[in-house]
């Protein structure tokens, strides 16, 4: 594509906005980067686009910077819904991100990560398996998406020979009309609907990823999850199915039977790798394996390659992330269980007892079924942030004998948590809420946990 002399608007200098605003001023297009942030708030992008003939436009985004404009790009962030969208609509100028146009540029085959948890996890465990495949069939694999760089910083070093595994989000996926060769749908479950709004809203997002493959393509969905597996009604590709359980006769994918994990394709059935060879800690671990299995194995990665990228791997950074043993209690950091949904899994993955750190910001999702199973599964629980006040007769109503502390932030928390540990049980941070009552995003917030825990 031609971008010299194009003129392309960016909202948002975070991540994503300032690899495309790099990108985009690099190959000679006339970029226009807003924020309602100070410099002073985006100093870090200053500094990264620095000696870039890049013009900030910063405190809002006045729709007169449409004027004479050939795109609208937006960084993962920003609604949808904002003005300067609906007046780029009127105006029939396309609306894109940077995912949209690392898609229209790249030459390598692309495996498109999503869903509602596990995905940074299968992403860096599929970007291990396929790294083993690299000089044996793969020239390099390239890692990123809505984790790491974001991809379109790298497209011009891409051959044909490449793959890229990419994590994308619902919100990447709003504005994408071509969309990877291999796409993978972890699961569905209610989340980011103070973005979206309705749950109907959100499920349409994701599915884009389906919506426009063709029939060369590989649509993988999870068969055991009922919302993911209602959408493979709208797969226009190649088929394949990953769960636990036998598949039904004929059809493609992974499943477990016995101690191994298997894969039906078109050259029969075979065992893969062994079940014990899973480094990570609970059951929904096991299906983020079965899907990565699937992926790797769609663009021909060799069960060795697959076995070699899952030894040693014990998950990413604030996902199940064990911190350290005081006193006999293991201290555990899942700061990005930022759904309630999310911060089940992690619950379901201890059968020691655990002490329960819940709260953040809401998101407008529902409560009552981690209070239900923290009833059963938690020792006692520990609410913190914003979310504390929200919480605590939720949990008052559906577990009234279970232990509960209110603290006012994160600091607060583990001290209310390590009063009441005892040996042998687990503190488990497992928010369940976003950490924007007290931290810029999750890893600040595991950051800072893992520092406290560290100190206690």
């Amino acid at each position: 594509m031609d971008w010299k002399g194009k003129r392309v608007v960016i909202v948002g200098a975070a991540r994503q906005g300032t690899a495309l605003a790099a990108y985009l001023a690099k190959h000679g297009a006339q970029v226009v980067l807003t924020d309602a942030r100070s410099e002073h708030e985006l100093q870090l992008a200053f500094e990264h686009l620095a000696g870039l003939p890049i013009e900030w436009r910063l405190g809002g985004h006045s729709l007169r910077m449409l004027d004479n404009v050939d795109l609208l790009a937006l960084s993962g962030g920003v609604p949808s819904d904002i003005a300067l969208v609906t007046e780029a609509k009127k105006r029939e100028i396309p609306v894109v991100n940077d995912s949209q146009v690392f898609m229209q540029l790249t030459p390598a085959r692309v495996i498109g990560i999503t869903g509602s948890a596990g995905q940074t996890t299968t992403t860096t465990l599929l970007g291990r398996m396929l790294k083993a495949m690299e000089g044996k069939g793969v020239r390099q694999v390239w890692v990123g998406g809505n984790i790491g760089n974001p991809l379109v910083a790298h497209v011009d070093e891409m051959q044909a020979e490449d793959v890229a595994v990419m994590e994308l989000s619902s919100f990447q996926l709003e504005w994408m009309t071509k969309v990877p060769h291999v796409a993978l749908i972890l699961n569905i479950a209610p989340n980011h609907l103070d973005r979206h709004a309705t749950m109907e809203n959100y499920v349409a997002a994701k599915a884009r990823v389906l919506d426009f493959q063709g029939s060369d393509d590989v649509a993988i969905l999870n068969r055991e999850d009922p919302a993911c597996w209602e959408l493979a009604a709208r797969v226009k590709s190649k088929l394949i199915s990953f769960g636990r359980g036998e598949l039904a006769d004929g059809q493609p994918g992974t499943f477990v039977r016995g101690v191994q994990i298997w894969l039906r394709d078109e050259k029969g059935e075979r065992a893969i790798l062994p079940v014990s060879a899973i480094e990570l800690r609970g059951k929904h671990n096991l299906m983020n394996v079965l899907a990565t299995v699937a992926a790797a194995a769609a663009v021909g990665a060799t069960p060795e390659a697959m076995l070699a990228g899952l030894q040693g791997f014990r998950g990413a950074p604030h996902r199940l992330e064990w911190v350290r043993s005081v006193n006999g209690v293991d201290w555990y950091n899942d700061s990005i269980a930022t759904a309630p949904q999310r911060a089940i899994a992690a619950l379901n993955s201890f059968e020691r007892p655990v002490i329960l750190m819940l709260g953040g910001r809401d998101k407008g999702l529902p409560w009552q079924d981690l209070a239900m199973l923290a009833k059963d599964r938690a020792k006692h629980v520990v609410l913190f942030g914003e979310a504390a006040v929200l919480l605590k007769p939720i949990f008052s109503q559906f577990a009234p004998n279970l232990g509960l502390s209110q603290t006012k932030n994160l600091h607060e928390a583990i001290q209310a948590a390590a009063a009441v540990a005892k040996p042998g049980e687990v503190v488990l941070l497992a928010p369940g809420g976003t950490s924007f009552d007290e931290f810029v995003d999750f890893e600040a917030r595991g950051e800072r946990f893992r520092e406290l825990v560290n100190q206690l």
